[in-house]
């Protein structure tokens, strides 16, 4: 059965005023996985998926997004994005249904006005949330974790077959971290790709695939997620410290409910 490659780094390099953040980078997510990609602060770990999507640009290498080198790719309906949050209630005021119904921009652009497709994939995205009933709501009103949750909508309402996120689930509480977990799982069932930085795997542990490691600009591991090492497997021991000594193949290995951001 042939597999589909939705995304692939060959030999990326990025670097920041002639210093080398990623070096010689290769990573393949093919259609349907859950990926983690992790890593303690600094790794290059976020810069890895900015890249992916074009945010920065390579000093080497190449990258592909459905089988189309990236520099020619269009098609960006196809994937969703979703940020380090933000603050979706800053800036201009907005309600949660005006937000999400950005995301539908790409797929039916920028001067046509809604139609009823496009409003009811905005529905469909705020329910898969939990958030249908504060679609009026002005964003500035949610919580962290409701407002993260509205960029995550805003992503799904565009129907992609990729989810990009970094560090979707970074300084929210609990209750959306497990909604979030949900959606993610019903994402992947409807056959869609994820892409994911983690500072904390938690609920979403079940659902990863595969974990790609990075450490100092470089992949470390790709595989099952990283059990912890030595004193990261003591009870009550649940976080990377950035500045610990490596303990395994040259890295610091976490433990899978949470990591640091890089």
């Amino acid at each position: 059965m042939h597999v589909v490659t939705v995304v692939r780094a060959s030999a990326v390099a990025v670097a920041y005023g002639g210093r080398d953040v990623l070096s010689d980078v290769s990573l393949e997510v093919a259609a349907g996985e859950v990926v983690a990609i992790l890593g303690a602060n600094g790794s290059g770990k976020s810069t890895l998926i900015r890249a992916v999507l074009g945010l920065v640009p390579l000093t080497r290498g190449e990258i592909e997004l459905f089988g189309v080198p990236r520099r020619r790719f269009r098609h960006w309906e196809r994937v969703g994005y979703v940020p380090q949050r933000l603050g979706a209630g800053s800036g201009v005021p907005a309600t949660v249904g005006e937000v999400v119904a950005s995301g539908r921009l790409a797929r039916r652009g920028l001067f046509r006005p809604p139609r009823a497709a496009d409003r009811a994939a905005v529905r469909a995205a705020l329910q898969d949330v939990g958030l249908a009933d504060r679609i009026g709501d002005p964003v500035a009103t949610l919580s962290g974790g409701q407002q993260q949750r509205t960029l995550i909508a805003r992503a799904l309402t565009g129907e992609p077959d990729l989810l990009i996120l970094d560090e979707p689930t970074a300084g929210v509480d609990a209750d959306s971290q497990e909604a979030f977990a949900a959606t993610l799982d019903r994402f992947r069932q409807r056959g869609g790709t994820v892409l994911l930085v983690a500072h904390e795997l938690g609920p979403l542990h079940p659902l990863i695939d595969r974990a790609v490691v990075v450490h100092s600009g470089g992949i470390a591991h790709a595989g099952a997620v990283p059990e912890p090492a030595g004193h990261h497997a003591e009870p009550g021991h649940d976080h990377v410290h950035p500045h610990a000594a490596e303990e395994r193949a040259g890295f610091c290995v976490a433990p899978t409910d949470r990591l640091r951001a890089g």
